[in-house]
């Protein structure tokens, strides 16, 4: 989290009751909140000391977060977990939010299971062989799993990720990120990008629940929105990433649009996910990114955030 978290703060949690959250900061080592670095007293002293230098498409992504989960778990009164970065901005109230998510017995966790009998060109599996031969028996092919590192878990789930001593040493040691293409090696870029690439990050806490049995106590659908280039050009030169909202793109209408979409459909397993939080039909989305610093202050400064009851989510039946 970094500069941006201070727009949601102080949206959204400024009058929210302290009692009902607390925050936890993975920050570059050596990096201080304080009143010359953020507006929000909310951060003081709450970045780990024990923060590590993170990589894109290294482990250290997974590690990260490992040391997040670790930390929220000293204290025996929080029961949910919510990973956010520092671009996301929340959609609703923090009222609404809390009691969305209090009310699943499940975590809310992207998954999809890679059928290996089909090229899954969607995401580049079979092309960009993920799944290193090595990790073999340990993790076995079938309990492979791909999603979106923006996850929600409920405290015994986050419990399995600090634990683990097994999965988490094979990303490690292999998954590595593949080099950039570099125009003075030349040919030698054939054979570098032949490499194994694993993006520890979409793979790690899906396929760790898969390998402890737990897919069944997942809401198989992450709670942040994410717009992804698609875009065949940028996809050969780049790989996908997703679309920065800025200013002028992130109006009231555009996040109406996505606070509006209730199921998600999984290509690849030619599944439809109707959104429910402990079986009850709600939106899809609490969050959203990757939105700039000015199109968060435009959502903060025309007030979209609105108002929601959200309170009879926690009525439904178990």
């Amino acid at each position: 989290m970094g500069r941006f978290c201070d727009v949601w703060v102080l949206g959204v949690l400024q009058n929210a009751d302290a009692a009902n959250f607390s925050i936890y900061i993975h920050s570059e080592p050596g990096f201080v909140f304080d009143e010359s670095t953020t507006r929000s007293h909310l951060f003081y002293g709450r970045q780990l000391k024990n923060s590590i230098q993170v990589l894109w498409g290294q482990s250290s992504m997974i590690e990260a977060e490992r040391l997040l989960l670790g930390e929220a778990l000293k204290d025996p009164a929080n029961r949910r977990f919510v990973l956010l970065s520092d671009s996301c901005v929340p959609l609703y109230n923090f009222s609404y939010i809390y009691n969305y998510v209090m009310a699943s017995p499940k975590s809310f966790v992207d998954r999809l299971k890679l059928m290996w009998s089909v090229c899954i060109l969607a995401f580049l599996m079979c092309k960009e062989g993920r799944y290193h031969p090595k990790m073999s028996p340990i993790i076995p092919k079938n309990k492979w799993r791909k999603g979106s590192q923006w996850i929600t878990l409920v405290r015994s789930h986050a419990e399995v990720v600090v634990d683990d001593e097994v999965i988490f040493p094979l990303f490690k040691k292999l998954c590595k990120r593949r080099p950039p293409l570099d125009a003075s090696k030349g040919k030698q870029n054939i054979k570098l990008q032949k490499q194994h690439n694993c993006i520890p990050d979409e793979h790690y806490m899906q396929t760790l629940l898969a390998m402890s049995e737990l897919e069944g106590e997942l809401e198989q659908r992450t709670l942040t929105y994410t717009l992804w280039n698609h875009s065949a050009t940028k996809m050969e030169n780049k790989g996908w990433h997703p679309i920065t909202f800025s200013y002028a793109n992130a109006g009231p209408q555009r996040i109406k649009e996505i606070k509006d979409i209730n199921h998600v459909y999984y290509e690849t397993e030619f599944r439809t996910e109707w959104c429910r939080t402990n079986s009850t039909p709600a939106p899809c989305f609490l969050f959203a990114r990757k939105f700039s610093r000015g199109a968060a202050m435009r959502l903060l400064s025309e007030g979209v955030i609105g108002s929601f009851d959200a309170t009879a989510l926690l009525d439904a039946p178990l």
